[in-house]
């Protein structure tokens, strides 16, 4: 990936050139490409934008607080996972292992309740909503999407079903670009008007033929779940996920505009802590504070590669229903990604959870992993040898 300052110049750059080409403010707003302003202005995603953009609250009621391992701070980082850590700016690693907090570090001026933004982590937040609603009969995975949005009530649309959503093998013409001024997740980010952005899409491919990786296809989920539930996004994260699991800080999970449509696909803000618990209650099948928060079979499905051929026609072995799944020296792990190196690890034969914040990552690999996110796994483990 390349580096924050080389994005941001690439962004400037590409704004400036299409400032020139359009001639000014009046043809971004009649091209319909008003949001660009607020991108040259930000010029890149970052963990710190909370404030940026309006949010909705996901609160906290009946606070949990994590027990400390016996030997809470005892075991430090190895020198090879501490300067990981350094190189990529990290600003929070925790480590959890059997249900206690084991390790803990900050920098800057991050601690354990800072808010830092998530990016697509939050698409593994909605894969466990999705089950949840599953698992209240409120939708079933092979419904049709148009079911629940008019626009994809088409003979194409009506192809494509909530599981192909979540296996990213939706068919939509989505494009997942970073670096583009003008890509629909740009837009999605920095625009103010989700649902119109999404009345542009359509299915192009057909569904559950091929896993392309597209942000789309968890903001169609986050619609979808406010059609079937009947609450807004976030509402329905706090009293299914948030409150249960014993979430001891609100989270913040940003809109498209003041009392608008959650980002689904991103930028649910919260802390390192908290974060940890969505991890353990993945490694418990779906159990937290006493209580089966999300059923043991949607775990089971969730965490299963579901086998499709990639864009390279290899076999996704890496992915799951909105997880990534992989292999680290012999132990299989679970994890949610965000785009700036944002972590949470299950590694279920050790018993741990991970959580790794911050404004960095390594190098994307041949099997699709980052090197970073190795490095972290492999760190946690020393420690507990």
């Amino acid at each position: 990936m390349a580096n924050a300052r080389f994005r941001r110049i690439l962004f400037r750059t590409l704004g400036l050139i299409f400032l020139f080409l359009l001639s000014g403010s009046v043809a971004l707003m009649i091209t319909g490409y008003s949001y660009v302003f607020k991108t040259l202005v930000y010029t890149y995603p970052g963990i710190d934008d909370l404030e940026l953009f309006s949010t909705r609250i996901i609160d906290d009621p009946a606070p949990v607080r994590w027990p400390y391992a016996s030997d809470y701070q005892d075991r430090r980082p190895s020198a090879p996972l501490s300067g990981e850590l350094e190189k990529n700016k990290s600003v929070a690693y925790l480590v959890v292992r059997n249900d206690s907090l084991l390790y803990e570090q900050y920098w800057d001026r991050y601690d354990t309740v800072s808010p830092s933004n998530s990016f697509s982590v939050a698409k593994s937040i909605v894969g466990l909503l999705v089950g949840i609603a599953a698992d209240e009969h409120l939708l079933e995975l092979d419904q049709p999407i148009g079911r629940y949005l008019p626009h994809f009530n088409t003979e194409a649309g009506n192809t494509c079903s909530i599981r192909e959503l979540l296996m990213m093998s939706s068919g939509l013409n989505w494009d997942e670009s970073y670096a583009s001024l003008f890509s629909y997740t740009t837009e999605a980010y920095y625009g103010t008007d989700l649902p119109a952005l999404t009345n542009k899409l359509k299915v192009i491919e057909e569904p559950g033929s091929v896993f392309r990786y597209m942000s789309g296809n968890t903001l169609l989920l986050g619609m979808i779940l406010e059609r079937a539930t009947g609450e807004r996004l976030s509402d329905y994260a706090a009293k299914k996920l948030w409150k249960p699991l014993g979430a001891t800080a609100p989270a913040f999970w940003s809109l498209d505009h003041a009392d608008g449509i959650e980002k689904a696909y991103c930028c649910f803000y919260s802390n390192a802590r908290d974060f940890a618990r969505i991890g353990q209650l993945v490694l418990d099948s779906g159990m937290s504070q006493g209580r089966q928060i999300v059923s043991k079979d949607y775990i089971r499905q969730m965490t299963t590669p579901i086998g499709l051929p990639d864009e390279r026609g290899a076999v996704t072995d890496y992915y799951g229903y909105h997880w990534w799944l992989a292999t680290v020296d012999g132990h299989r792990v679970v994890y949610a990604r965000g785009i700036l190196g944002q972590y949470i690890i299950v590694i279920p034969d050790l018993q741990l959870v991970v959580v790794r914040l911050g404004i960095e990552r390594g190098t994307k690999e041949e099997d699709q992993h980052y090197s970073d996110f190795k490095a972290y796994v492999r760190g946690a483990v020393e420690m507990v040898r």
